[in-house]
């Protein structure tokens, strides 16, 4: 199974940031975490790598309804949504929402990660 949802982007990184802030906003998530993978592994270990962001993204009304299903489900949240270099090419990626539902098994949480699944790809797609 496929975790996550991605596009591929001919646009500098900073720019996509941005961009991705902006769609995530239109689809209604909030982004609630940074980390800038880059700027924490050169401090903390002095290696280089390529621009990676890690935002950890929110939709309040979506995440009740998980929460409401299952407490538990707290540890598969906020979303994440990575935005990397890759050569040329800025790469966007969400988590799969659906991967809410093979992890936990609860029928319940299809509903949620369906919604979430269709604002994210909205998101992505807005991106292209």
């Amino acid at each position: 199974m496929s975790y996550d949802r991605t596009v591929r982007l001919n646009r500098d990184f900073a720019g996509t940031v941005t961009a991705v802030r902006d769609a995530l906003a239109e689809q209604g998530f909030g982004v609630l975490t940074e980390i800038d993978v880059t700027a924490t592994l050169k401090a903390k270990l002095g290696q280089e790598m390529e621009d990676y962001v890690i935002l950890g993204v929110c939709n309040p009304p979506l995440a009740q309804q998980a929460l409401e299903a299952d407490r538990t489900v707290g540890l598969l949240l906020p979303c994440n949504v990575v935005v990397r270099t890759e050569g040329a090419v800025t790469v966007v990626q969400a988590l799969d929402p659906a991967t809410m539902v093979t992890l936990t098994g609860l029928p319940a949480l299809e509903p949620v990660a369906d919604e979430a699944r269709r604002r994210l790809d909205a998101a992505l797609a807005a991106l292209t």
